[in-house]
């Protein structure tokens, strides 16, 4: 990690003054004697992108549960827009603009693709044919169009993990989780990933990703959080994580994490 990729494309610094669209306090999350999460605090800003990365089981995707109303925390606080989301649950969430992705994606595979996503944009598009045109919108955004009167089922790795996206997008979110979306791709399929997310902050959604894939989060990430063992342990521009010792430290032998493609 001491030579990491960067990226001119990557988008510029947030700046304070911009609107915080995300806020992470203290936020902690036990499952018996197991502390998942413990007195995380970060945020994320207006058309920010940010990266939250750590070593497996370091409980990025409990965070992203407990940020998303699939999960209570213990304590803390999550704000999405100046509003506190205690005691929401994930659709009321979804409808105020956040979206996620799951890293197991579990489509309807006997739906053809464009009727999977019509599930997402009818909770906007209550017309029937108004929900399905934003769906093939949606669908030829990703690259997904001519495989709209597909079964999702016959869809490869990387065309689920589209789908996946899709049906986020399809809630028209301001901001949208990422977890694990290039995880399992090749080096192709991940740089094309890469460029949609680019193409869809651009347009003004913020995004906050977990990745494994340390050359993606170098290029894409205009700041990122490390947690360890549930807690954060650093927190800046990708070029100074990368060289922290104590993120260094926390992955020492976790290859899954420093691998990159070439």
């Amino acid at each position: 990690m001491t030579e990491p990729a960067t990226s001119s494309n990557r988008p510029p610094t947030f700046r304070r003054e911009q609107a915080l669209l995300l806020e992470v306090h203290n936020l902690s999350k036990r499952f018996g004697g197991l502390q998942a999460v413990k007195d995380l605090t970060f945020t994320v800003g207006e058309g920010e992108i940010v990266a939250l990365i750590g070593p497996n089981g370091a409980g990025k995707t409990t965070a992203f549960a407990l940020i998303s109303g699939f999960l209570a925390p213990d304590s803390g606080t999550v704000r999405f827009a100046g509003r506190d989301l205690r005691g929401l649950k994930p659709h009321e969430i979804n409808a105020l603009g956040l979206a996620r992705t799951f890293q197991i994606m579990r489509p309807f595979p006997r739906l053809t693709v464009v009727r999977n996503v019509m599930i997402a944009t009818l909770g906007r598009h209550r017309d029937t044919r108004e929900a399905e045109r934003r769906a093939r919108a949606v669908l030829d955004e990703i690259g997904l169009g001519a495989k709209a009167e597909l079964p999702a089922g016959v869809l490869t790795l990387a065309e689920r993990k589209r789908l996946e996206l899709a049906r986020a997008l399809g809630t028209e979110p301001r901001l949208l989780l990422l977890d694990e979306v290039m995880s399992g791709l090749t080096d192709a399929e991940t740089e094309r990933i890469v460029e949609l997310v680019r193409a869809l902050n651009r347009r003004g959604i913020a995004i906050l990703l977990i990745e494994h894939v340390m050359r993606a989060v170098m290029s894409l990430a205009q700041r990122i959080v490390v947690l360890n063992y549930g807690e954060r342990i650093a927190e800046g521009r990708p070029e100074a994580v990368a060289n922290d010792p104590r993120v260094i430290e926390a992955y020492l032998g976790d290859e899954e994490v420093t691998r990159a493609p070439a």
